[in-house]
């Protein structure tokens, strides 16, 4: 790649940061809307295309069009993160929202159906994930660069709180957007692509240090190849396989597992060799780099898969005993759940200033403890809640999440030398997106676990009393619960979906109560009880474990204004060991 110029935060002037802030906050927001904006509008997309997502055949185009953006930025991130640093943090986040724009573009002009639509529409969202990753492994050194340390906690919590609202505003946007034309849901995308890419060409420039390197292509390979296998062996892990619910048991599923923990440990002692690896693991002797590591691991695997299971909770069970059809659902599961966004966007800036402040350890431990006692009201919750109780729960859920969120990543981001931003950025969303994909993984082997133990006696039973023939029944029954997961998530109506062509031989009476809004529902809140009381005490563990490793990061000393000789020290690198970088201070501090 050619030379570019490194300006200093001097010659851009004092206005530069916010102007690094709006960009990244506007990347970050897109980026994360997008990661969501499908799982609403799944049936009209695949309706769209002429494609019933709920038969076994066409589950892989399912899956990967709700995982393959997570699967791909977990992948890519530290890459892109290390190349930032080597050739600049805005160069290759610009890149990213070019890439991220015409992916959009392609989405959205989408003329095929079928079978091939499905498999444009996965590819594309695959290669608009590439552009997400550019975008998420360069934000938060651009803004750690352009900001000085006191003010840093502001600045990523700004950041993190477009990351996380972004990930339910596009539940809302894509439940308002697909019933009117589903192209909608990417070509709302565009438009802002556009400006934001125009704008990060025009207005970002590179202030960090570069480290020019050789890239590390053996840790790169073995690396994305036994991540991918790992997630991979995720996601179909979650299928039934044979006479089992789930497919964990599958020689395929235990092979990407093995296998794939066979190469990232090769991928480890790679790292240890080579002179320019692409994970840092002398990183890991910062004290607030690893131990901040571990409670955003943890913190993520205690709540990635939370959105999941709220959707599926309200979209099978809660909203049709209220009085929404099916159909209805997917917009509102988005509505009600948006008190947990308020309380994220409440706390998650505040939190940050406090951190910048105070420090960033009792912020951070006392959010995720926070996170924890909620997992636990949930668990203590009805099946069939009053609505206030949940929300009033979800709310204090995304405070604590906030608190945890812009302290934690300010305490990670302040602790990195200067040539190593990008990269250590890239290893703790890596972190972040993987334990997202194994939590929903989890989250979702429990509810079928639980499902499957219960609902076919239950099904059946409720089948055959209702008209259905015993042959039927049963067949219907012994259907993998996923399928039925699947139909509650999508907003279809579950038993309409699996009764298929045997509604018509029923009293129209029976068949418009077992269609109905209570029958479903009844049927499976016991079962779904179950499974979601070992999925959040699960949450609750992980979340505590996090909590701990929060204290376990270093807590200086609450500084006084910073000089201009210890502004340059710190946006240097507060670790220590970093080059020096140019910089001058900035006056609208």
């Amino acid at each position: 790649m050619a030379e570019r110029r490194t300006y200093s935060i001097a010659e851009l002037g004092p206005r530069y940061k916010w102007i690094a802030l709006s960009n990244t906050t506007l990347g970050m927001l897109i980026a994360t809307i997008n990661s969501s904006i499908v799982l609403i509008a799944l049936p009209d997309i695949f309706k769209g295309i002429g494609i019933n997502p709920l038969e076994p055949s066409n589950t892989g185009y399912l899956l990967w069009m709700i995982m393959g953006f997570l699967v791909v930025t977990a992948v890519l991130v530290v890459a892109f993160g290390r190349l930032g640093d080597m050739y600049g943090r805005a160069r290759m986040y610009n890149l990213g929202f070019l890439v991220f724009t015409v992916s959009s573009i392609m989405l959205a002009v989408t003329w095929l159906d079928g079978p091939a639509a499905a498999l444009w529409l996965i590819g594309w969202r695959i290669v608009q994930g590439v552009g997400g990753a550019f975008l998420m492994a360069n934000s938060s050194a651009i803004l750690t660069d352009a900001f000085p340390a006191n003010q840093r906690g502001l600045a990523l919590g700004m950041n993190g709180v477009a990351a996380i609202a972004g990930s339910f505003l596009g539940l809302v946007i894509g439940g308002v957007l697909a019933p009117i034309d589903w192209n909608l849901v990417f070509l709302v995308s565009v438009p802002i692509g556009v400006i934001g890419t125009v704008w990060a060409y025009l207005k970002l420039h590179d202030t960090g240090v570069r480290k020019h390197a050789k890239m590390d292509w053996w840790g790169n390979l073995t690396f994305a190849v036994g991540l991918i296998a790992v997630l991979v062996g995720i996601t179909y892990g979650i299928q039934p396989y044979g006479s089992s619910a789930t497919g964990w048991g599958s020689p395929m599923v235990l092979s990407c597992l093995i296998g794939g923990i066979a190469v990232l440990i090769g991928f480890v002692v790679i790292e240890t060799k080579v002179p320019n690896p692409l994970f840092r693991l002398s990183l890991f002797r910062i004290r607030s780099f690893s131990w901040g590591n571990l409670a955003n691991l943890t913190a993520s695997l205690g709540r990635g898969g939370l959105q999941f299971i709220l959707i599926i909770w309200l979209q099978g069970i809660w909203l049709p005993q209220h009085g929404y059809t099916f159909e209805q659902t997917p917009l509102w599961a988005g509505i009600y759940m948006l008190p947990m966004t308020i309380g994220f966007l409440v706390s998650a800036p505040t939190s940050g200033v406090l951190s910048d402040r105070i420090g960033s350890r009792a912020l951070a431990s006392s959010g995720l403890v926070i996170t924890a006692v909620t997992f636990l009201l949930l668990i203590l919750l009805p099946v069939n809640f009053d609505y206030w109780a949940f929300a009033g729960i979800l709310l204090v859920n995304g405070i604590g999440m906030g608190m945890f969120s812009s302290p934690n990543r300010a305490e990670v981001m302040n602790s990195l030398p200067a040539d190593s931003r990008g990269s250590g950025a890239g290893m703790m969303t890596t972190f972040q997106n993987a334990a997202m994909v194994l939590s929903i993984g989890f989250f979702f082997s429990l509810i079928i676990a639980g499902l499957s133990s219960s609902l076919p006696s239950a099904m059946e039973q409720g089948l055959t009393s209702h008209g259905v023939a015993a042959g039927p029944a049963g067949q219907i029954a012994h259907l993998p619960a996923v399928a039925v997961l699947f139909a509650a998530f999508l907003g279809y109506n579950p038993i309409q979906q699996l009764l298929g062509g045997h509604l018509g031989s029923l009293p129209p009476d029976q068949a418009s109560f077992l269609t109905g809004r209570s029958f479903f529902p009844n049927l499976i809140s016991g079962p779904f009880q179950d499974g979601l009381a070992v999925a959040f005490g699960f949450a609750i563990v992980v979340c505590l474990i996090g909590a701990i490793a929060s204290l376990l990061t270093s807590n200086p000393k609450k500084k006084p204004a910073e000089s201009v000789g210890e502004e340059l020290a710190a946006v240097a690198g507060e670790s220590g060991g970093g080059p020096s970088e140019l910089v001058a201070p900035q006056s609208d501090r």
